[in-house]
């Protein structure tokens, strides 16, 4: 592709349907930070479960804090950047270790 098509490209609605899913994942990642405090707090706190849900709540907060820059950048420019494999990694290692924390505390 030439260079003058490459700076003409329509992204089209790409960037909208990537922000509406990054919001998705985070209001997933709500809920299930949500219900993983209810469930550790249902029977009473005990050092694990505080220290569980205090995990939990943390994780959701670096999550959001991931997915708010990234919605972010996407709505700065029509041409947003890449994400960045460090971040990408982190939101990933977030996600699975909140599913791995609310699964914890059902068990």
């Amino acid at each position: 592709m030439s260079e003058a098509a490459a700076a003409e490209r329509d992204p089209g609605l790409q960037p909208e349907r990537t922000r509406l899913a990054w919001r998705r994942t985070t209001l997933s990642g709500t809920v299930s930070a949500v219900l993983a405090v209810k469930t550790a707090l249902h029977g009473g706190p005990s050092p694990g479960t505080l220290l569980a849900c205090a995990l939990c709540c943390a994780l959701w907060l670096g999550f959001l804090y991931l997915a708010h820059h990234r919605i972010r950048t996407l709505t700065s420019s029509d041409a947003p950047r890449a994400l960045s494999p460090r971040h990408a990694t982190a939101a990933v290692l977030c996600t699975v270790a909140l599913a791995a924390c609310g699964a914890a505390l059902v068990f």
